[in-house]
């Protein structure tokens, strides 16, 4: 009763109802009668409010939300306090100043009422402002952090800066916990508008310098599961390793077929196969064989509960945090060599253009050739080792015939306007105590184009397939990106000589693939290429089919790592069912209720696994930098504040050149240019400009490295105009000319300091009320002292030193009108 209840209630508040109305009015509405039905109607109205879906006013009055101008949505705090509320129904962000949270904290459902709705700067994108009116879930249930002690109690100082409060532990819960060692602590009363949360230890980790403690530290702060419990773990035993003669019955035998793995040279959970033949009517057979993980993890059994609980496998730098138990991840569902596995298959007749003609999904059975891996693969197409050509002779042919159908599916991506952002992966490498040794890009490299290729594919056809039966469904989406963030992209874009086509009511990625393309080989591109993906929403899962922008694609789906994505495993399951028979009604209602949930579940697990996978790279590589001090690097300035500098070193680690170090000359943000520039110089620092710098110091626990700039590779005047202005670049110079740039700006630094001096002149001057001869030569004697540089620099440095050390890394944490810097200039 109470679905239906609800339904009706959502669809008369929404369609018919005028203004808010009370319980009586909402029952004589909609045909409530009886005493019992009364009743359940109020519980269900309670729960509906504790879920944000209506609003209760002071008048006891009902309503919803998005008519009374609140939202319900993740609030998202800041390291400086402030926060963003992800709104539930896809709207824009909210930002919450640190004064408006009501006692909320970072990952609390909350409902805000917005407050103001202004457009930014440049005058397209729109901000919202708004303050927690209720806090409707609690997100955090614990925190780790730095334990100090006081004398009968003590406080928990968070690990998460999005946590700005301390939590108080009284003298019954402290645990026997040493001062200054890193504890898990539970939360017993959260924070209000006047008072910080309360907790009890329930976790003493250890000290926080001893080995592998920071990891341990990130993996408590997300509340990543490390462990399974008993009773998964007694249900993963009970699954037989070996097959039985009823495991293969409904399922096509393909242990004929020449089927290979192909992964990372340490990868152990292998749920991918693949095979490729030339057909007789010159056409390509592309079969992708799944391994079928739904066969043994049933729905609502302990291991499937478990599954939905973690959403996903978590790959940190030194340490996976599996979704299944490793029987099942890396041993009965991994599909290993020359050993029967079983899977789910869809296999794809594809034409010389890369169209798929018809396809078929099965359950099978199979028996992998050989565990092949990327390098191996690079090796044997490109030539590059005769010994493991030698030893794979037998498949060279199939490698081949990969290489070609991947690069006609890539083609034919292209060609409908996919956006392939090529960036290499970073991977840090670490030695048996976690310590980073290295920082390592990798390349995409035909191997994993092939594996990329195929797995789409297969995901597109799965997609499409199940669209049009119309049953329940996980799909992929990405929504096409926010107008207004692409009028800013473009105009930002003109200044390096880029725009984006067809920015107006609808962009299409084939614009952007196109800037893409002529950002191929730039200096700039690294820098441009991840602004762009920073200004595209971020893929999801939905039980709606509404296309994926990226990828230019109308259907697309998870249908090939069901060993570590929850979302792959539902539908392997919602396959095999309905190739058994069609779902009845009741079947299908429950099946599209429990989708719309593991699809939200599931995409918020992912973003916590994104976080901590980040955040562990980020503490390696600054740790890494620890080690590295005061050694010249070579970088790009990835972005540009009004506090500073951020430089990406080639190796992928980012740190900032505060502005208090350009020591020259003062600076100011010229946000139309995204440059700093020099008031008196006119020598301007760019996004995108080549840099030479060392590191002076790295933090692990703010996760920040100070750079300190050693070389300007690229060296440019600002020269006004009526246009607002233009940097001229010396390298676009004659030599003439650039001699010329170089002793103008030499000459204004010269003047400016000149100007200094007169200046401080007159200030001595008009303090003494006159000028009698003794004032006068203190003045002359102060401002006409030689300029010996290397003594004033040391000074101001020193001075800088001692007030640089607050400053955090936080130069993408919010839009520049949110938690914005001011430098007062003093002369």
């Amino acid at each position: 009763m109470n679905n239906e209840w609800q339904s009706r209630l959502l669809d008369y508040l929404e369609n018919e109802a005028n203004g808010l109305l009370s319980v009586r009015e909402l029952t004589d509405a909609l045909g409530v009668e009886s005493g019992d039905d009364f009743r359940e109607f109020v519980k269900l109205l309670a729960a509906m409010e504790e879920t944000g879906q209506i609003v209760r006013t002071r008048s006891e009055r009902y309503g919803l939300p998005e008519r009374m101008n609140l939202v319900v949505g993740r609030l998202q705090m800041k390291a400086r306090g402030y926060g963003f509320v992800i709104a539930e129904d896809g709207s824009e962000d909210i930002y919450i100043p640190g004064t408006e949270m009501n006692g909320a904290m970072s990952g609390d459902k909350v409902m805000v009422r917005v407050e103001a709705e202004n457009k930014m700067k440049t005058g397209s994108a729109k901000h919202r402002e708004g303050r927690v009116i209720r806090v409707l879930e609690r997100q955090v249930e614990r925190v780790v952090g730095r334990f100090v002690k006081h004398e009968k109690h003590g406080f928990v100082t968070p690990a998460d800066k999005r946590f700005p409060q301390d939590v108080w532990i009284g003298p019954d819960h402290l645990l026997d916990a040493h001062d200054g060692y890193v504890v898990v602590a539970e939360i017993l009363e959260y924070p209000t508008a006047t008072r910080g949360p309360v907790g009890k230890i329930v976790e003493v980790l250890g000290h926080p310098d001893e080995p592998g403690m920071d990891i341990l530290t990130i993996v408590r702060k997300y509340n990543l599961p490390e462990k399974f419990s008993d009773e998964v773990l007694a249900a993963v035993e009970r699954i037989p390793r070996t097959l039985s003669e009823k495991d293969y019955e409904g399922r096509r035998d393909l242990r004929s077929e020449r089927i290979v793995t192909i992964d990372g040279e340490d990868a152990k959970d292998l749920d991918d196969a693949v095979h490729v033949k030339r057909l007789k009517n010159g056409h390509f057979e592309l079969g992708v064989h799944i391994a079928d993980v739904g066969y043994y993890v049933k729905e609502g059994s302990s291991i499937d509960k478990e599954a939905y609980r973690r959403g996903t496998s978590v790959y940190l730098v030194d340490r996976v945090i599996p979704m299944l138990p490793q029987r099942l991840s890396n041993d009965i569902c991994s599909l290993n060599p020359q050993v029967d596995r079983l899977t789910l298959s869809c296999i794809m007749e594809i034409d010389e253009k890369g169209a798929v003609v018809s396809h078929d999904i099965f359950p099978s059975v199979i028996h992998t050739r050989e565990r092949m891996t990327y390098n191996n693969v690079r090796k044997i197409l490109l030539r590059e080792d005769e010994e493991v050509m030698q030893r794979y002779r037998d498949l060279l042919p199939d490698f081949e015939l990969m290489e070609e159908l991947a690069l006609i599916l890539r083609e034919k991506r292209m060609r409908r306007g996919a956006v392939d952002f090529d960036f290499d992966e970073v991977k840090v490498v670490v030695d048996p105590l976690g310590a980073p040794v290295d920082i390592v890009a990798r390349q995409r490299s035909i191997a994993e184009r092939i594996i990329e290729e195929f797995m789409l594919a297969a995901n597109e056809t799965v997609a499409e397939h199940f669209h049009w039966l119309g049953v329940p469904f996980v799909y992929r989406i990405h929504e096409e990106p926010d107008m207004g963030k692409m009028l800013d992209l473009n105009q930002f874009l003109h200044n390096f000589g880029y725009s984006i086509r067809g920015v107006g009511n609808r962009v299409h990625p084939r614009a952007l693939q196109d800037v893409l393309n002529e950002l191929q080989g730039k200096r700039e591109q690294r820098m441009l290429s991840s602004l762009m993906l920073r200004s595209m929403r971020q893929a999801r899962y939905a039980p709606e089919c509404t296309g994926h922008f990226g990828l230019a694609a109308e259907y697309y789906t998870h249908f090939t790592s069901p060993i570590r994505r929850y979302p792959d495993l539902v539908i392997h399951r919602i396959i095999r069912e309905n190739l058994l028979a069609p779902f009845s009604a009741e079947r299908e209602g429950a099946l599209a209720a429990f989708v719309a949930d593991a699809a939200v579940q599931s995409s918020e697990r992912e973003r916590i696994a994104q976080d901590a996978e980040r955040e562990c790279d980020q503490l390696k590589m600054v740790e890494y930098m620890q080690a590295h001090l005061f050694e010249p690097f070579d970088g790009l300035i990835s972005g540009v504040t009004s506090f500073g500098l951020f430089v990406q070193l080639q190796n992928g680690v980012e740190g900032l050149i505060h502005i208090s170090y350009l020591t020259d000359d003062y600076y100011a943000l010229n946000e139309r240019l995204m440059a700093l520039v020099g008031e008196r110089t006119r020598r301007v620092f760019r996004l995108g400009d080549p840099v030479r710098v060392q590191a002076i110091a790295a933090n692990k626990e703010t996760l920040s490295i100070d750079f300190e700039l050693l070389e300007h590779l690229r060296e440019a005047t600002f020269v006004s105009s009526g246009r607002g202005g233009e940097i001229i670049y010396d390298e676009d110079l004659s030599r003439t000319e650039r001699r010329r740039a170089i002793e103008e700006r030499r000459l204004r630094s010269e003047e400016g300091e000149a100007r200094g001096r007169r200046r401080t002149r007159e200030r001595l001057l008009a303090d003494t009320h006159g000028n009698n001869s003794s004032a006068y030569g203190k003045a002359k004697r102060e401002t006409d002292r030689p300029n010996d540089k290397a003594k004033r620099s040391q000074k101001r440095r020193s001075s800088i030193e001692i007030g640089h050390a607050s400053v955090s890394h936080g130069g993408y944490e919010g839009p520049a009108w949110a938690g914005k810097s001011r430098r007062k200039k003093k002369r």
